[in-house]
This record gives structure tokens, sequence and C-alpha cells, in this order.
């Protein structure tokens, strides 16, 4: 019975909501951002996407600053506003959230390499530490410039100056291992595809670092070698200046001054093509973990007014964010006009990508009600144990995991790329959402979803209403309602059942695990 109303529900009409775009926007933006995109388009013969309708937007901008979808209420006080500028205020409203804390946090954690046990051995009291600094940093919106800042130039117990993490984290304490890790996680390059000179360059800046432990259990110290008595001559890479550090000097001192100056792009470039992917779904350099001397941008124009926004606020991380959600690039219609995969390349259309496998657990529990249950990490070492009412997007340790985690594709955190964390589909996914009691267990014990046939019992079109809000943060459209009230009168289950067996096909839909 399941599969005969998925199939009458969705097989002519997935991502329905995607068809109420409106006009065109790129043209008529003043928005330096659309600006150049709109040329790129042109240079390429390609045409922009129509706007995406205010029910699409909603969805996405929720799952992309904060990694949840919208409360039924939400959904429907936000459809409902009739004000010109209620996309900006919802922005503005979610750079402010909690749970943006929470999922942008995950995502710098994961580039951090923040994880207690092999191959990366931070262990439980590290993590904790440098969890909290790098949550407190987003709350706190730090500017991004002062972030790498005091991660590179730490020094003390792992356990009581948490960004040291960052040089813990490393899988070995050699200065060409640190100043790989240092050039991956702030300019986005592998010193093993440069030019040998280029790691020669880098590597003399981290050539003094000091690891020791103490008798606190797995506790290490991380400083400075104060016992230094001859100076260190090292050059600035890319052909810089040759810099003299003191005998008693800190050689990353010069290194960290060089990296985060506007003399180099390569720092800026890094944080704003990251931001780019995680917004669009692709970056403005491909090359995500891999910049090479060779690599240029899609759109150079494009890089070029996003660094100048970037550095001209400080170096600030939200107001990117802000900046690039307000465009009408980002609110484009998933639909390419035509050429879909130059329109996806050049920005001309939204990138339509799987949900993270944190984010689908969570927005299941907040969906339906409930918790995924207890987190734990395989390797038995003590406090890796993660309450079952904290969300899976704010798990600190990359060691915490869970079958479902595991299925769709959460990073281990071991290498500190992008690419570690897998959002490709799978058969083995599709399979679980379809058969799986924990889906179908999670959908008959819903409270939520007997309230809203409880309190809406003699009123089909509210029910279902309720259900699209708050599966897919939309109306149904006049198809998917007389086929879903159809649906009600013909297969002879009470409401709650047929309600029920509704909910089970919007959850199985590609538009509720996908951002469109």
């Amino acid at each position: 019975m399941r599969l005969f109303v998925f199939i009458v529900l969705f097989v002519s009409s997935s991502f329905a909501g995607l068809y109420e775009s409106g006009s065109a926007c790129l043209s008529d933006s003043d928005n330096p951002i659309d600006r150049a995109v709109l040329s790129g388009l042109k240079a390429n013969g390609l045409k922009p996407s129509e706007k995406c309708s205010d029910s699409v937007f909603l969805r996405r901008i929720y799952l992309d600053l904060t990694g949840t979808t919208p409360h039924l209420w939400q959904a429907r006080d936000f459809l409902n506003d009739k004000s010109g500028d209620k996309r900006r205020k919802l922005v503005n409203k979610l750079l402010g959230s909690p749970e943006y804390a929470d999922y942008w946090s995950m995502k710098l954690c994961d580039t951090l390499r923040v994880k207690a046990e092999f191959p990366v051995n931070l262990w439980p009291n590290g993590v904790q530490a440098y969890y909290k600094w790098v949550h407190s940093s987003v709350v706190n919106n730090k500017p991004y410039d002062k972030f790498a800042e005091d991660i590179l130039l730490s020094s003390g117990s792992n356990f009581r100056s948490p960004p040291v993490n960052f040089y813990r984290a490393i899988q070995g304490n050699e200065p060409q291992t640190i100043a790989s890790a240092a050039a991956l996680t702030f300019m986005g390059i592998r010193l093993e595809n440069w030019p040998e000179k280029t790691a020669e360059c880098i590597t003399p800046f981290f050539s003094r670092l000091c690891y020791k432990g103490t008798k606190e259990w797995k506790e290490q110290i991380i400083y400075n070698d104060p016992a230094a008595e001859t100076n260190l001559t090292a050059s600035l890479p890319f052909g810089g200046r040759e810099v003299t550090i003191e005998a008693g000097e800190d050689p990353r001192k010069p290194f960290v001054s060089w990296l985060i100056s506007e003399d180099n792009d390569y720092f800026a470039e890094n944080m704003i093509n990251r931001v780019w992917y995680w917004l669009m779904g692709s970056g403005i350099y491909t090359e995500l973990d891999d910049r090479r001397p060779q690599s240029t941008p899609v759109n150079p124009r494009l890089m070029s007014c996003l660094k100048k926004e970037f550095v001209s606020s400080g170096w600030d991380v939200a107001h990117l964010i802000k900046f690039i959600a307000s465009s009408q690039t980002y609110q484009q219609s998933s639909i390419p006009d035509k050429k879909p995969a130059e329109t996806l390349k050049h920005f001309g259309c939204y990138k339509v990508r799987r949900v993270e496998a944190e984010v689908l657990s969570d927005i299941l529990d907040k969906t339906f009600g409930g918790s995924s249950g207890n987190y734990i990490s395989r390797i038995p070492e003590p406090f890796t144990f993660f309450p079952a009412y904290k969300t899976a997007v704010s798990i600190q340790d990359g060691s915490i995991t869970s079958p479902f985690l595991a299925l769709f594709g959460k990073p281990s955190r071991d290498t500190g790329f992008l690419a570690e964390r897998n959002s490709e589909p799978s058969a083995a996914q599709s399979r679980y959402l379809l058969n799986s009691n924990y889906i179908n267990n999670k959908i008959s014990r819903s409270w939520k979803l007997k309230k809203l046939v409880r309190d809406n019992r003699k009123n089909r079109k509210r029910i279902l209403s309720g259900i699209y809000l708050s599966i897919l943060s939309r109306a149904p459209s006049e198809s998917e309602t007389k086929k879903a009230l159809g649906y009600y009168r013909s297969s002879g289950l009470n409401l709650l059942n047929a309600s029920q067996d509704i909910a089970w096909a919007l959850t199985n839909s590609r538009e509720f695990s996908y951002k469109h």
C-alpha cells in the first residue's frame, strides 16, 4: 500500500515546489555578486535561472545556514508574510541562532580534524576543549584572521589552551608534516603537489615546535623551543622576502603575519571558496582541497568582489555568508535554463545535492519527534558517549558515530579534506529509507503527526497542509492535494494510518533528503 501511495503522489510531481519560480532576477540586481555571475554567464552564452519561490528559499536557507528545517508554524508564518524584505530578515535571524553556531562549528571541525581517537588522537578532554573554543568563536563571530592567528600561534597544554589541539591533531610532529597541515587548512593547498621549493619555504617556520607529555593522562604541551641558540633564516612563500628569526623568537610569527595579510590571496580565497561551496554546492576554484599554481577561478570577477567584501568587513565570516545568501545568485531556482552542466559550473542555478548525514538524522527527529538514539565511539575510551537528546550536528567528536550516520557519509575527520564527507547517494541509502524499521517506527510513533491528525480530524486539507509544511516546508500543489485526498478516500485506512502513509511517501521523496 505504501509503495502505491508513493507512486501515486510522486512519479509525476517530484520537486513540485521548484516550479513555483518567478521572473529572472540577475539582470535587475545591482549586487556585485549578481553582476559578476551574470557577466560570466553571458560570456559563455548562458542564461541565469529564475528566482526560486518563497517555499524553496525558506527550506534552502534553513538547511544552508542552520542545518535544520523550519517548524510547521515557522513555515506558515514566513509563507504568509507579505513584506518585501522577509528574506533579508530571515537571513539575519538565522545567522544569530544557536543552530547556526552548531552547524557551522561542525563544518569547521571537519576541516580541523576534531577527533578523539585513531588516527587523530586528541583524546576526549582535548576534543571537548577544542570544540568549545571553535563553537565560541562562531558564536562570537571571531574575525577569521584572528581565528587563524590564535590557532597557528597557540602554545601550551592541549587541555587548557584549546587551539593548540590543531598541532596535536596532525598525524606526526615533523616540521614538514605540520607545514603541510597549515597549508591545507588555511590556504587549501597540498604541499606535496606544489614545487618542492614552496614546501621548503614554509617548513622552517614550524621547525622549532616542541612536544612533551605531562603526568596528566593524555595531556600534551606544545611550545616554541626556548633553547634554540642560533638565528633562523627563512623565505616567505611565493617569492616573498627573506626573514631572520632571532634565537629566542617564535618562527611562526612572521609566517602568520604574512599568511593573514592582504598580500596573500590564498588565505582569503580559501575561506571564500569554502563558504561559497557550502552555500552553492560547488567552488569558485573547483579544487577545494588541492589548489595548484596553475589553478584559475571559474569566475575571476566574482572571486575579486567577494575578496574585497570579506577583507573590508574585517574578515567577518557571518557577513560573507549574509552577503552571498542575500544575492539573487543564491536565490535562483535549481532548474537550469539550458545546458545544465555548464550552467551549474558558472553558477547560473542552485545546485541540487543531498543533505549531510547529521542533518538528515536531525530533521527526521525534528519532523516526527523523538531521538535518533545514543551515539558512541567504537573505540572503548571513556567520555565518548553522546547523549540522545543532543542533535547529531552538535556531535563534538569525529570518533562518535552511528550506523545511520556512517551509511549517509559522515566524515571520520582523519584528513581535514572537504572531500572526506561523502554526500553521494547510494542504493543502500534508498533501501534504508524505504524499508527500515527505524523510519517506519519514526513515523508510526510520531506524537507530532498524531496531534496534527487529532486536532484537525474534520479537515483533511488542513492535515495535508500540515504534513507538507512539516516535511517539505511548503504547501501541497493542487495536483498533490487531489491525489492525496483521493488516497484518503480509497485506501480503506483510518485517517491516522493514511496520513502516516503520506508522510512516509514524502520522507522517501528526493525533495525531503536534498537541498534544492
